[in-house]
């Protein structure tokens, strides 16, 4: 694993340096000191992954982000701040993670982990591209809070279940309550996700088998995950039909 470092203040590039020796002994670190140099680095020795602060002078790290985005195979992001007002705009450049200075060790962990898996996303949707395929969905699910920016990455998604006013997007480990409707979901990832009622839409990936009770309702199981969603009348027979020629 190849990681750049990208900060203006030394002692910050020193303290993630550390860290990331202490996760990822084995990995390749490279330093820049500002935004310029950070894009140089990226052009000449592609890096899997940049940890990268966002205000720094002259080309900051929004503007690095979009730089690098117009790059044939970018490297995943994970931005590492002082201030959490640029979590909207981090969410145009689906950013692996979005850490908050001092960036602790476990939460660095998490977003390393986010980044090898969207890397992988990545290199499968160029290689559909090449063939002549689709357009790359998204690779993560973003979401605002009070901790600040959350996401998962979409590949891990089993289902999106409408509660209430809030839609949540639930994973074999971990759930996120998301600002997006179950209505756009289903439109933006119609080739990966099914609807199954709706209050809910799930991934065909990770379907494992539907099955009916005594009172003719039927389930869908889903892979690494207890929560049983229920398959309407209305959508069972698309349900099926998107089975068999998955």
């Amino acid at each position: 694993m190849k990681v750049l470092i990208v900060d203006d203040e030394p002692l910050a590039r020193e303290r993630l340096h550390r860290l990331l020796r202490r996760l990822r002994p084995d990995a390749d670190c490279l330093m820049a000191e500002d935004g310029r140099q950070a894009v140089a680095l990226v052009a000449s020795d592609s890096p899997d992954l940049l940890l990268l602060d966002i205000r720094m002078p002259g080309m900051d790290g929004i503007e690095v982000a979009g730089a690098i985005g117009e790059m044939d195979n970018p490297p995943a992001i994970v931005f590492c701040t002082a201030y959490n007002d640029h979590a909207l705009e981090a969410l145009q450049h689906q950013v692996a993670a979005y850490l908050l200075k001092p960036v602790r060790q476990g939460d660095l962990e998490r977003a390393l982990q986010k980044a090898g898996r969207v890397n992988r996303i990545q290199l499968a949707q160029l290689k559909e591209e090449a063939e002549g395929g689709t357009a790359a969905e998204r690779l993560y699910i973003t979401s605002q809070s009070h901790r600040g920016m959350e996401s998962v990455a979409l590949a891990d998604v089993r289902c999106f279940m409408a509660e209430d006013k809030y839609v949540t997007a639930y994973c074999a480990d971990s759930s996120l309550v998301i600002p997006d409707s179950l209505k756009e979901l289903e439109a933006e990832l119609e080739r990966t996700f099914v609807r199954v009622h709706r209050n809910a839409l799930v991934a065909l990936q990770y379907i494992a088998n539907l099955s009916r009770d005594g009172n003719g309702t039927w389930t869908v199981h889903l892979e690494g995950l207890d929560l049983c969603p229920k398959v309407s009348r209305r959508h069972l027979k698309d349900v099926k039909r998107r089975l068999k020629s998955r």
